[in-house]
């Protein structure tokens, strides 16, 4: 039996590898009696010793055991009272993971074991204590040796303002790339590999935004029905990187080796964003399993409701909520956050369902214990901090409300541009307070364009390619019967629904893609784009693919002609959005009435002249003009330098038929030369030139962008 070697320390939280014991330290706050729980290496399954915790401190239990070295596999049995109806559900006879493992060997195996009542009785049977051991179907921390030879790792830092996102899952980006070793695909050190590495530079993302990679959980019901849990929104070690995501397997090389992928990705100037999911955990609600946090201190670490703390307050749609107002479950939460960017090297999260960490009780608060921790935490400070704005609760819908540093997912940008493009009436008022930015919702508090994260789709919902080519969801495929995932798309099909060899619906389908692509990097804002979605991939109009671990949702890497036509549309739009300092400014427009200051932004008709009050509303216009003055004080290149002139003129058209466009005059002189003409991809060697006073001619649901150049600047001869 191992040896106690001393009382050990309360903190830090969780297993601590000193080289010649390991400390060991964890939260019950309403437990009796602790023990430390010891398994065989090779089954993971055996019990093998059990030291009990004797010292206790602020609720803290903790020891210190000579002999335990890394790799060494241990989970916990925790004493108390068990009383459901008051919120209590200790039970010693199920073998808890600790909340802190930097790393987790298994998974669930769904055995009656692993739930805290019988599964068989009435409504009442999670009142009742289970007393058959779960050792052998639980997942087990596993201790872990944090050295790593970063090798003079230096993060990006990049700015906000030439911030460009790229969501992507690690293994279904990398699953299906020939150029991997096949060994390598669906993992850390795949999507580390140099081929996804050139890749991503090449479409010209500056952040990887990667889906859940916190240690989660299999979903019975999806292991019943042989699917499996894709996206990975069931989160049970927040400390901990999924095992399956790793080539090393998951006996603690999971650690290391991603590690080595955010070192191969800051190498190629790529920031690394964790989506995390703080907000619920795998044990869902008073049915749900028995697997950490609910015997460990159920009362603590999750929001109970306060008339019948048997049941839980669920926020989330999950079962249950995490409790943030409780200083062990925060202190969770910002140990965890400072973990991954301290002995991680994460640049920064984005914040699933945001909205319940920040409930002060039932309520959204902007001077919630979460957010005023995060905004007073050094090391938080240095890190991008992104969330989803809202949750399932009463007052969840909260966009606009955070405070700074945080940027929000805008939900309304994606709604707004989608409902343009697919011709919708009455768009131009909201179209154009999101294409500049979205003001209206961020500049209340002091925060800057940067605050609105813009995207036209994302992980939970169509792919882009889907948003033109479907009218309806088609999620057959998940085994709910189609009644799963939103109703609500805003697409639509361009004239027939689905894959189709019509050349006419194929060609407006592919223009719709690059309106939307264009669309979103000329917007103020930053831009994220969703992967696959720079080929036009398909999940075959299923928008809900979070138990689709297959080809419906793996990115595509052998492309056809078209495919490979957008993908060079969305790394010319990245480039010209480098090149142009104008589309991506770090203050809001100064969109100021005529004589009363300068202006560097207007809104235009088809005949060049202002947009007025009433023609904002107007059911029947489909067109817009944007002017963007580009010699504001505040634009400066790459290097820092003012930009002399990057005007630009931006013309849309979401009408079926042609718009003649009036681009303005320019005072000092010089033409509009042709940057892009989204009904014509193609790039020429020689830019088209309009002389003032020259019509436009926009063809129907198209989008083109002209931009002034002055006189002698070289650029003035007419296309051949």
């Amino acid at each position: 039996m191992p040896r106690i070697t001393q009382h050990g320390d309360a903190y830090p939280l969780g297993a601590t590898w000193n080289e010649t014991a390991t400390n060991f330290a964890i939260f019950a706050g309403s437990a009796n009696r602790v023990e430390l729980c010891l398994f065989d290496g090779k089954s993971g399954t055996k019990e093998t010793d059990r030291v009990e915790l004797v010292e206790r401190t602020a609720g803290v239990w903790h020891t210190c055991v000579a002999g335990i070295l890394p790799g060494q596999l241990y989970g916990y049995r925790v004493h108390g009272p068990h009383d459901p109806s008051h919120g209590l559900r200790h039970n010693p006879h199920k073998v808890l993971l600790d909340p802190y493992a930097r790393a987790i060997s298994g998974g669930v195996d769904w055995s009656p074991a692993v739930y805290g009542y019988p599964l068989k009785g009435d409504e009442n049977r999670d009142l009742v204590m289970d007393t058959s051991d779960s050792a052998p179907y639980v997942p087990k921390g596993i201790v872990v040796d944090p050295t790593y030879d970063w090798d003079h790792d230096q993060p990006p830092h990049t700015p906000w303002s030439d911030t460009v996102i790229y969501e992507a899952h690690v293994r279904g980006l990398t699953k299906l790339c020939p150029h991997i070793p096949e060994a390598l695909r669906g993992t850390y050190a795949g999507l580390a590999h140099p081929s996804v590495i050139e890749y991503l530079q090449g479409i010209g993302v500056t952040a990887v935004e990667l889906l859940p990679v916190h240690a989660f959980v299999q979903d019975e019901h999806l292991v019943r029905r042989k699917l499996g849990n894709y996206w990975g929104y069931n989160t049970l070690g927040f400390f901990a990187p999924e095992g399956r995501y790793s080539a090393a397997g998951s006996r603690g090389g999971q650690v290391a080796e991603f590690k080595g992928m955010v070192q191969a990705l800051h190498a190629a100037g790529l920031e690394v964003l964790l989506d995390v999911v703080y907000n619920h955990t795998a044990e869902g609600n008073h049915f749900g399993p028995t697997l950490a946090f609910r015997a460990l201190d159920n009362g603590s670490y999750y929001r109970l409701v306060h008339a019948n703390p048997r049941y839980y307050a669920d926020s989330t749609g999950c079962g249950h909520a995490t409790d943030l107002t409780h200083p062990r479950t925060l202190q969770l939460v910002m140990d965890s956050l400072r973990y991954w960017v301290e002995e991680m090297h994460v640049d920064g999260f984005r914040f699933d369902l945001a909205t319940t960490l920040a409930r002060d009780g039932e309520q959204f608060d902007q001077r919630s214990a979460f957010l005023q921790a995060v905004a007073q935490d050094p090391v938080l400070a240095r890190v991008k901090l992104i969330a989803e704005p809202w949750d399932l609760g009463t007052g969840g819908y909260q966009a606009g409300n955070y405070p700074p540093p945080w940027s929000e997912w805008n939900d309304k940008y994606r709604d707004s541009v989608r409902r343009f493009w697919r011709g919708d009436p009455n768009q131009l008022a909201e179209l154009g307070s999101r294409l500049a930015g979205s003001s209206d919702l961020y500049a209340h508090n002091e925060r800057r364009p940067y605050a609105s994260i813009n995207f036209v789709a994302a992980h939970d919902g169509f792919t882009l390619r889907d948003v033109v080519s479907y009218d309806r969801k088609h999620n057959e495929a998940n085994g709910e019967h189609n009644r799963d995932g939103s109703d609500n798309n805003l697409s639509w099909n361009s004239g027939t629904e689905g894959e189709t060899r019509d050349p006419a619906i194929r060609e407006l389908r592919l223009r719709q893609i690059r309106n939307f692509l264009t669309t979103l990097f000329v917007s103020q804002g930053v831009p994220m784009l969703l992967s696959g979605d720079e080929v036009a991939r398909t999940q075959r109009g299923n928008n809900n693919a979070y138990c689709q671990d297959n080809e419906i949702s793996w990115h595509q890497w052998k492309l056809t002609s078209a495919q490979d036509g957008i993908l060079a549309w969305t790394r010319r739009m990245t480039a010209l959005r480098r090149a142009h300092p104008i589309l991506r400014r770090r203050e809001f427009f100064r969109d100021l009435p005529p004589r009363e200051g300068e202006r560097d932004i207007l809104w235009l008709r088809a005949d060049g002249m202002e947009m007025t009050g009433d023609e904002w509303h107007n059911q029947r216009t489909r067109s817009l003009g944007v002017w963007l003055s580009g010699t504001p004080k505040d634009l400066t290149d790459e290097q820092g330098r003012p930009v002399r002139d990057d005007t630009m003129f931006i013309m849309m058209n979401s009408n079926d038929d042609p718009v003649r466009f009036h681009p303005p005059s320019i005072p000092d002189g010089g033409v509009w030369a042709l940057v892009l003409d989204t009904f014509r991809p193609e790039e020429r060697t020689n830019p088209e030139v309009y002389l003032d006073g020259e019509i436009y001619e926009l063809r129907g649901r198209s989008m083109a962008i002209l931009k002034h150049v002055a006189k002698g600047g070289g650029e003035e001869v007419r296309d051949q």
